[in-house]
């Protein structure tokens, strides 16, 4: 059983393949769109701390992977674990450079993410 990326409870459901327990998930869907400039900004620390947060958990994944096999060649599923860790390794780094880039973004130039824009549905 993993843990939670986010209070380290227990847990068997994934997100992105990222570790999130029930409630963590549940608070997070429950979120509404910010409104005003410093909500929009602590929205957008949120994001790139819960990006990087999930890179966390994806190259401690790899990193336990890759330890498994420090005697040479994978066994015969090793290469398929080796593959969908990189690629989730790779997922949470486009995801947190992405997070951080719409923070850059809101914090230098003032843009607002549409998905954060007042009166946004999602």
């Amino acid at each position: 059983m993993t843990r939670c990326a986010y209070c380290k409870s227990k847990t068997e459901l994934h997100e992105g393949g990222v570790p999130i327990c029930p409630e963590c998930s549940e608070a997070r869907t429950r979120r509404k769109p910010p409104r005003a400039a410093p909500e929009i900004q602590a929205a957008l620390i949120e994001h790139a701390v819960d990006a990087t947060t999930r890179l966390g958990a994806a190259n401690w994944e790899f990193n336990e992977v890759m330890s498994q096999f420090r005697t040479g060649l994978p066994h015969s599923d090793g290469v398929q674990r080796i593959k969908n860790a990189s690629h989730k390794l790779g997922t949470a780094r486009k995801e947190m450079m992405r997070a951080h880039t719409r923070l850059n973004e809101f914090i230098e130039r003032g843009i607002v993410p549409e998905d954060l824009k007042q009166g946004s549905g999602s």
